[in-house]
């Protein structure tokens, strides 16, 4: 099962998006204190819709909590400082897909040492960054892409007609 880790997420309304899009794509979802809202507040419900009592989801106290409970997980770190695409890596089942906080990204610290598990979407230079939400989708699509979307559901049927 793939892994979306949010470090230090600060609007709700985004978690709560990212919240729905893992259970949609049978993924946990970790979050790494502190955070800019209560986990219990209505936006974040609001933005996960009905789905949010079906979501696996942990709570960190900190990054190196988060590592301690978590020994040898494979950390692939989304940045927009990466040189490697999302694309050029090869996303194991369990690994674990982390992204920093809408105003900051992750910390410069962290990242120094996941050097060769950076990755990164490409965009306009003069662009800062994607919304939280659409980055975490991007990236963990194309894990499940690579997984062959294994375990979700892939053929769609209409309700009142037929192909």
């Amino acid at each position: 099962m793939l892994n979306i880790v949010l470090h230090e997420p600060e609007i709700p309304a985004n978690t709560g998006n990212i919240g729905r899009t893992c259970v949609a794509a049978g993924a946990r979802l970790h979050l790494i204190e502190p955070m800019g809202f209560q986990i219990n507040e209505k936006q974040v419900k609001r933005a996960g819709l009905d789905y949010w009592d079906k979501l696996d989801v942990t709570i960190y106290e900190s990054f190196e909590d988060f590592l301690l409970k978590n020994p040898g997980a494979k950390l692939y770190m989304a940045t927009t400082k990466s040189k490697q695409k999302y694309t050029d890596v090869s996303f194991e089942e369990d690994a674990y897909i982390m992204f920093g906080k809408e105003s900051a990204g992750i910390p410069e610290e962290i990242l120094l040492d996941y050097k060769d598990t950076a990755i990164r979407i490409p965009m306009y230079p003069d662009i800062r960054s994607l919304n939280l939400g659409n980055s975490v989708a991007i990236v963990l699509y194309e894990a499940l892409r690579q997984q062959e979307f294994k375990g979700l559901e892939t053929q769609g049927q209409l309700h009142r007609y037929e192909w």
